[in-house]
């Protein structure tokens, strides 16, 4: 295998972090998060034309660059270092592949075009706050469990044959939709079938849908806006077609496992910047007539965040390699931004715990990435479990998670 990257792969790094550079300072970052959209529209639209960043992992046949999904996670370790308010997660990370894999040939060719340009975001829309589950990252997306369990819960869907053979109403509510305030397709996870026959699909509603009522939620993390969505009797499409749901929850885990990858190389991106920053403060703050980082107990803390980041993106390049582990690289690179943006905050002193200061960004990048789609010891808790760390010696395969707390003598025995 060969790990370097490529002179386009270069390239491209370059002159993203050149763009984000000039136009993604602290202060641009906070004003485009509290416009309307949650983003700074032009911006997403230059880096559209000029970068191809939404359809860098769709296919030149839909308009997309082609690349593959290594690609997308190289690009988003720069959006993360850059803390970048944009519709690329939910757009081309969550929904552009869901479509790619279950949508009919006529969906495709009307869908991806308009996603890979830009012209047209996506949101993907989970009953409850369980996208880590339907996407396969804490726990298995267990048929209708995470959605609500085919009850009165989650978003119902019935077929409206009156109007059309292939017609479906949405019922329902979402409380948590990345940018669904906003974008201007939802793909909606609702039950169907009834309690007795229950099957969770995907389903198209489009922004001027009769009986779709959304507004913007107030986010710990205003960087990575969020919508509530409202589905009164809502006109709806059916995503690829109705033979089951076993394909979809094969997508959606799919689908985790690229996000995991990508969401693991924001966060190296977004704590490697945090470091960088810490160091510039602790080597221009004085203290007792000198730099704050000349101390040996702020260098050692400094060498402590540095190796963490370090193996944190070193895991993140494995994960693009092999998108297998993207769950286990996700893990390590949110307590490695969780750690670095915290301990940043402590070495900023005073004034680092102002609520106000820039090293808050990624702080509440940190804690809102772990609550999305984490937290961290489930994330790995999975990821032993699906790989089966803990199967029992007799070779069954069947994994158990222990009952009961060893006591002493059991641990010597051990």
């Amino acid at each position: 295998m060969d790990a370097a990257f490529t002179a386009e792969q270069d390239e491209m790094r370059r002159t993203l972090r050149e763009i984000l550079g000039k136009h993604c300072g602290p202060d641009e970052v906070k004003a485009a998060a509290r416009t309307a959209a949650g983003h700074d529209r032009e911006l997403w639209q230059r880096l559209a034309r000029q970068l191809g960043l939404p359809g860098i992992a769709v296919a030149e046949e839909y308009g997309g660059v082609g690349c593959t999904p290594a690609d997308l996670a190289l690009a988003c370790e720069e959006t993360g270092r850059a803390l970048l308010p944009s519709p690329l997660l939910a757009t081309a990370v969550l929904a552009a592949p869901l479509v790619t894999a279950l949508g009919t040939a006529a969906q495709r060719s009307a869908l991806l075009p308009a996603l890979a340009s830009g012209e047209l975001g996506a949101a993907l829309a989970v009953p409850g706050p369980a996208l880590a589950t339907a996407l396969a990252l804490t726990g298995d997306n267990t048929p209708g469990e995470w959605a609500g369990g085919g009850r009165a819960g989650g978003v119902q869907a019935r077929a409206d044959t009156a109007a059309a053979p292939d017609a479906w109403r949405l019922y329902g509510e979402v409380a948590q939709v990345l940018d669904g305030h906003s974008a201007g397709l939802l793909l909606v996870a609702a039950h169907t079938g009834g309690f007795a026959r229950s099957r969770t699909l995907l389903f198209l509603v489009r922004e001027d849908a009769p009986g779709l009522v959304r507004s913007r939620q107030t986010t710990l993390d205003e960087t990575r806006p969020q919508g509530r969505i409202q589905l009164r009797d809502v006109p709806a499409e059916l995503l690829g077609d109705a033979d089951g749901e076993g394909g979809v929850l094969s997508a959606l885990a799919a689908t985790g496992r690229t996000a995991a990858t990508v969401l693991a190389a924001e966060a190296v991106g977004a704590a490697d910047q945090a470091l960088a920053r810490t160091v510039d403060y602790v080597r221009r703050r004085e203290q007792f007539g000198r730099a704050v980082g000349s101390f040996q107990a702020v260098k050692h803390r400094l060498a402590d965040l540095y190796v963490r980041v370090q193996a944190a993106r070193s895991a993140a390049y494995y994960a693009a390699w092999d998108p297998e582990q993207g769950p286990l690289a996700l893990a390590q690179a949110l307590e490695a931004l969780r750690v670095t943006a915290g301990e940043g905050i402590q070495l900023h002193g005073g004034i680092g715990f102002t609520w106000e200061h820039d090293a808050h960004l990624y702080f509440k990048r940190a804690a809102a990435g772990e609550l999305l789609f984490g937290p961290v010891h489930r994330l790995r808790a999975h990821a032993a479990h699906t790989s089966g760390l803990f199967a029992p010696p007799d070779g069954t395969g069947a994994t158990t998670t222990p009952t009961t707390i060893p006591t002493e003598p059991e641990k010597a025995a051990v």
